[in-house]
């Protein structure tokens, strides 16, 4: 199977020029969590110069350089990554997951030549785990265990940084062992944009550091049993469009499955080296 057989072929970008709420107000009304960046050249030709990511628009945000500025100040390319990694249309998926998976990336922009013809994301690769041995293998076997937690009560700050350290899209929030909600990225820096919003200048900097967990945090988090199949995973996450969920294993939190570990299980189905 190729990249061509399961990308998508609409290609939502956002000009480097615009400000990160145009961009962020795409990615909301797309429902997608990245952006290709493009600049129109002297051919008046859109050219591919970066992409830009929930993430990367939490992580400008939260910083203390950029922390006192609005939202509407930020161009998307002080933002942006340049350089961006992509993938050839006839490339097989093991590879393009592989790709993904050693980059620590979320999607590429697929390429025909120097053309861009469509975009490729991890949800592309869920809606192919599906049938054996999908269906055959247990979520327990998958999950990761070693989980990074924080607690309702730990200030945003500490909780965006964990984010950005471990380069991990989500947080469980747990107290007294009992799973609270849940904290991803993107909850960060909408956060931050609102609270920017509202709050004087010379108040940010000082209320931003009293900003809560769970404040912030999603509640009432759907879960999955650990007895369920990877399957069953893919099929919640593509149907709630989840990027992870938190695993139930005997009534308490016993792991998370995410995109990631079923693209490992693609790669390792596809036997690439």
């Amino acid at each position: 199977m190729h990249v061509k057989d399961i990308m998508k072929e609409e290609i939502v970008h956002v000009d480097k020029d615009q400000n990160i709420q145009d961009a962020l107000k795409l990615m909301k009304k797309h429902k997608i969590s990245r952006l290709p960046v493009v600049n129109m050249n002297d051919g008046n030709i859109r050219e591919l110069v970066g992409i830009v990511t929930e993430k990367d628009i939490s992580v400008k945000l939260g910083s203390s350089k950029y922390g006192n500025l609005p939202p509407s100040h930020f161009h998307v390319s002080t933002v942006m990554k340049q350089e961006p990694i992509v993938v050839q249309k006839n490339e097989n998926i093991g590879i393009a997951a592989k790709t993904m998976l050693e980059n620590k990336i979320g999607g590429m922009p697929v390429v025909n030549d120097c053309e861009i013809v469509g975009m490729l994301t991890k949800t592309d690769f869920l809606e192919i785990c599906h049938g054996k041995p999908f269906n055959a293998t247990s979520i327990t076997e998958r999950m990761n265990t070693d989980l990074i937690t924080v607690s309702p009560s730990d200030r945003l700050v500490h909780a965006r940084r964990c984010l950005i350290d471990k380069e991990i899209g989500r947080l469980p929030v747990v107290e007294e062992d009992m799973l609270e909600g849940i904290l991803t990225a993107k909850d960060v820096a909408m956060a931050m944009i609102s609270f920017k919003k509202v709050v004087p200048d010379k108040y940010k900097t000082a209320r931003i550091r009293n900003l809560l967990v769970e404040d912030v945090m999603t509640q009432n988090v759907k879960t999955i049993d650990g007895s369920s199949t990877l399957d069953d995973a893919a099929t919640f996450m593509l149907e709630n469009r989840f990027s992870g969920i938190p695993v139930e294993v005997d009534g308490a939190l016993g792991g998370i499955i995410t995109k990631t570990d079923l693209m490992n299980f693609v790669v390792e189905l596809e036997e690439v080296s």
